[in-house]
């Protein structure tokens, strides 16, 4: 597996932040962040996990092994956003909620269509 630099300036210029914000929000200097995009400097695989969570994508997509950029899972910490984390609590536990929640972003998703 190789690293790809390129897609993380993918990802970085789709999200609209700049190579200081990126570095920012991987808690990493600006300098050592942009060694990674130029391809200078190879993360190790524990970073571009790291990476992959921060930009939500796959390590797969950053290795190269998959064309699609997007997730195949999702963290959410109790300490990010409490509400969202017990939602999820919930609704992992009470399939009637579950099944009454996806319904209503089902709904949600073709009003957002309509507008």
């Amino acid at each position: 597996m190789e690293f790809i630099p390129e897609r993380l300036t993918e990802l970085r210029t789709a999200q609209g932040i700049t190579r200081a914000e990126a570095a920012r929000r991987l808690n990493m200097s600006a300098m050592g962040y942009g060694r990674y995009e130029r391809g200078e400097r190879t993360p190790s695989f524990q970073t571009v996990s790291y990476m992959a969570q921060v930009f939500n994508t796959s390590t797969d997509y950053l290795f190269g092994l998959s064309e699609d950029s997007h997730p195949s899972s999702i963290t959410i910490r109790s300490s990010d956003d409490p509400d969202l984390f017990s939602l999820i609590e919930t609704a992992k536990t009470d399939p009637s909620l579950r099944a009454r929640l996806m319904a209503y972003a089902k709904l949600l998703g073709e009003s957002q269509q309509d507008e």
